[in-house]
């Protein structure tokens, strides 16, 4: 049995994590050759409601395709860290939008302000990006290099600047959280 890794994308609808998760899946799946499964739903309304997006990646074959115990958590508002935290691994790593998640009832996890982030851009609509940028950067689940071309393949024309500079806000983001990761297992 291969290495199986969850990861669920959380938010409302229109924050952009169905097409974050669909991103994700091609960077591991058709740039990197790994074996993915991508999963989404929406809820009563798309605009608004809840809304996920699942990406499970594994070196062997995949025999569910939804996460049961994501490794990964990333919520982009406090509705849907309320609703799915329970579902996190006890070691999973929770990933939070600072801007949108005032109350995380946990002692570890991290907080980038994504949201903030977008709308320092001029847009807050790519906040998904500078989310997956992080996400990214923090769990090495695919390569930088590989998201972004996978990004820049399916973003709207005419918007691959813009997103080329979400993503790399993200990875920036990310960077003190990632280097104190490094910091505890060298230590």
């Amino acid at each position: 049995m291969g290495t199986r890794f969850e990861i669920r994308l959380a938010g409302s609808g229109g924050q952009g994590l169905i097409l974050a998760g669909i991103i994700l899946a091609e960077a591991a799946g058709i740039y990197e050759g790994k074996f993915v499964c991508q999963t989404q739903s929406y809820g009563p309304a798309a605009r608004g409601g809840a809304s996920k997006a699942e990406v499970v990646l594994s070196d062997a074959e995949i025999d569910y395709p939804k996460a049961i115990r994501p490794d990964v958590l990333l919520a982009l508002n406090q509705k849907s860290l309320d609703l799915y935290l329970s579902d996190l691994k006890p070691d999973g790593l929770l990933i939070v939008d600072a801007t949108l998640v005032p109350e995380v009832p946990l002692d570890k996890f991290i907080a980038i302000p994504f949201t903030q982030l977008a709308r320092d851009l001029g847009r807050e609509m790519v906040a998904n990006i500078v989310a997956l940028g992080s996400l990214a950067a923090l769990t090495k689940a695919v390569t930088l290099d590989n998201l972004e071309k996978a990004v820049l393949a399916r973003v709207p024309k005419g918007t691959e600047e813009l997103n080329k500079k979400a993503l790399e806000a993200g990875i920036d983001a990310a960077k003190p959280y990632a280097q104190e990761k490094v910091k505890k297992t060298e230590g």
